[in-house]
């Protein structure tokens, strides 16, 4: 009886943990998009659009992609998986999409002024994340169509989809925190806002990581 109240007890903890985690995540995603939007107002320049789009595509379309398979803080929790995996791929299309455009302003716009390519590591990491999150996309069709990959389980194609999909985020995440450092956004907010906004893309790097650690990692390891 009293292993049985323990489990219940630890069971909502776990519960109660990863729902605050996901909608601080859900939270995180639109207060954080908003806030460069209204930095950058996106329309007045050529550059305007490279912060906007990339905050939109990292830092909104790819956590919300994530989270539809939260356990806790999926929007769509009570639909099957196989619709998940569908508006999780429309996602991560719209999300590619969005970087590929954005990284494409920032390239016509530093071309308008004269100014080297992929100088910084903000540009550089930037660079190899957007051709991974095309990748990544791509990759997934499988997991849709899955008479496309011949030879492979199902279920080895969703682990290491999972695994590239958590390095793609964190790159994205990384990208985007570099881009914080950049003499543009230090120019437009104080020292404390900053570092409110700096905390945003770590918090919910660390929140994804722990939902892809338990729902594949984790069970891998107790099924070997």
């Amino acid at each position: 009886m009293i292993h049985n109240k323990e489990a219940e007890s630890e069971f909502w903890f776990y519960g109660f943990t990863g729902a605050v985690s996901a909608g601080l995540a859900h939270l995180i995603s639109v207060a954080f998009s908003v806030f460069i939007a209204f930095l950058s107002r996106p329309g007045t320049s050529w550059f305007s659009w490279h912060p906007f789009l990339m905050t939109v595509a990292f830092g909104f379309l790819m956590t919300e992609a994530i989270l539809l398979f939260s356990p806790h803080g999926s929007l769509i929790k009570r639909f099957p998986h196989k619709t998940k995996g569908r508006v999780h791929w429309i996602l991560q299309s719209l999300c590619g999409c969005c970087a590929v455009l954005g990284l494409a302003a920032i390239f016509y716009n530093k071309y308008l002024n004269g100014k080297a390519h992929f100088t910084s590591w903000h540009g550089l990491v930037g660079l190899i994340t957007v051709c991974v999150v095309c990748v990544q996309s791509l990759a997934a069709v499988p997991l849709i169509y899955h008479s496309l990959a011949k030879g492979w389980s199902l279920a080895k194609l969703k682990r290491y989809h999972a695994a590239s999909g958590l390095v793609t985020f964190l790159l994205g995440s990384t990208s985007l925190l570099l881009g914080l450092c950049s003499s543009w956004f230090t120019a437009s907010v104080g020292v404390y806002a900053w570092y409110l906004a700096a905390i945003c893309p770590v918090l919910s790097a660390v929140i994804i990581m722990n939902q892809v650690s338990n729902a594949y990692i984790a069970k891998k390891r107790l099924q070997s």
